[in-house]
């Protein structure tokens, strides 16, 4: 491995009980382990990069989360105003519905609309939500990630039927090449875990578990 386990990690509180205490806790440990990025809900984003100030810990929020079912215009709204607020990743969760229907201009207008939003300004990773995928459908959406300009393809919003696995984590490498950033997402536990993770392919880990990671 040629990196630093904590370049990896986006140091992740996503649950929607999660109060200012754990947000002001979870950007502590991110700056004393110089973690890559917190990844937040929106409405946390402003403490975080307030909290972050001056550490190289980016701050990452969720747009459209966790189903993906909301449209084109709101997400791209809600990743402008998180970008105003100081977000510099944000992760997109697509449309999953139209997807599965084979609306394939929709999924990729979905994506492209949060990408120009973005330009220049955040990150964009492309939550496919992997457990809700027949195979092909995986490799369908990583290839309209690619083709909007997307900076990443992310296995999962870690609030659906399952996780990051090897094999996903494997094809979608396979599906985007070499450029293109892969996040396994969901479950991601134990240095081990996410080292197999690395090997598999992907270049970033979103994991409640960061320090438990590190401690290994």
């Amino acid at each position: 491995m040629t990196k630093d386990m904590k370049t990896y990690i986006d140091h992740t509180l996503l649950k929607p009980e999660a109060t200012k205490e754990q947000i002001e806790k979870l950007c502590e440990e991110a700056r004393e382990h110089e973690f890559m990025s917190v990844c937040v809900n929106p409405a946390w984003v402003q403490t975080s990069a307030q909290l972050l100030e001056g550490a190289p810990t980016k701050v990452c929020t969720v747009i459209g989360f966790p189903l993906g079912a909301s449209t084109p215009e709101t997400k791209a709204f809600e990743a402008k105003d998180a970008i105003e607020k100081g977000a510099t990743e944000v992760d997109m969760v697509i449309n999953i519905g139209a997807l599965k229907s084979g609306l394939y201009d929709v999924v990729k207008e979905d994506i492209q609309a949060v990408v120009d939003a973005s330009k220049d300004k955040a990150l964009v990773k492309v939550i496919i939500e992997t457990s809700l995928l027949e195979k092909d459908e995986k490799l369908k959406a990583c290839e309209l990630a690619k083709e909007a300009g997307a900076d990443y393809v992310k296995t999962s919003t870690g609030f659906s039927t399952g996780g990051a696995t090897i094999e996903d984590v494997k094809l979608m490498r396979a599906a985007v090449g070499p450029d293109m950033g892969v996040k396994a997402s969901g479950g991601v536990r134990t240095y081990q875990e996410a080292l197999d993770f690395i090997e598999a392919g992907a270049t970033r880990i979103g994991t409640s578990n960061g320090i438990a990671l590190l401690g290994e």
